[in-house]
């Protein structure tokens, strides 16, 4: 099934579930268009072993997607409930549950070690206080991608720009320690 047919059926899910969230967001879910999440993910070089993390799921979309066209696994990590319910009814819609997980929490404390992708749309003080953790968790060789916002003075190791929104995507790749 087509990710917006999945991501439109779901919606009035997404009324039904009341949030409970461990601590108020630091920001508030925005969806990234489907012609950006494809960018973002051709520019992370995914491939079927890879296990992608995205940062503030939100509705799954990015996941669905690499499981959908990547064939890889994928942890979603998500504050909001009602966005992780969500989530996994984009994803059993899908028929990729079984590649994709949505766990409810707190960026700053899970662990990323498994990660060898990391997807981002935060914002430029979000990705600034977690580019810390990224460098510390991640293996060298982790790739990062970001929507729209870079990481203090981390720079990048590749900016593109999106014709489909206008905004750059950025990916670094986790050095050697």
């Amino acid at each position: 099934m087509p990710l917006m047919r999945v991501l439109v059926s779901v919606t009035l899910l997404g009324t039904l579930v009341a949030a409970q969230q461990t601590r108020t967001p630091d920001i508030y879910f925005t969806p990234t268009w489907e012609p950006v999440v494809d960018e973002m993910l051709a520019l992370a070089n995914v491939t079927r072993d890879d296990v992608v993390f995205d940062l503030g799921s939100g509705d799954g979309r990015i996941l669905v997607r690499a499981a959908q066209k990547y064939g890889a696994r994928g942890v979603g990590i998500e504050l909001d409930s009602r966005l992780v319910d969500i989530s996994r009814q984009v994803a059993r819609d899908a028929e990729v549950a079984d590649k994709v997980a949505f766990i409810q929490g707190d960026l700053f404390e899970a662990d990323l070690s498994r990660a060898t992708v990391v997807t981002l749309y935060l914002s430029y003080s979000v990705n600034s206080r977690l580019a810390p953790k990224l460098k510390r968790e991640l293996r060298p060789g982790t790739r990062i991608v970001s929507h729209q916002f870079t990481m203090g003075t981390w720079e990048p190791d590749k900016r593109v720009h999106s014709a489909v929104d206008n905004t750059d995507l950025f990916l670094w790749i986790v050095p050697p320690r």
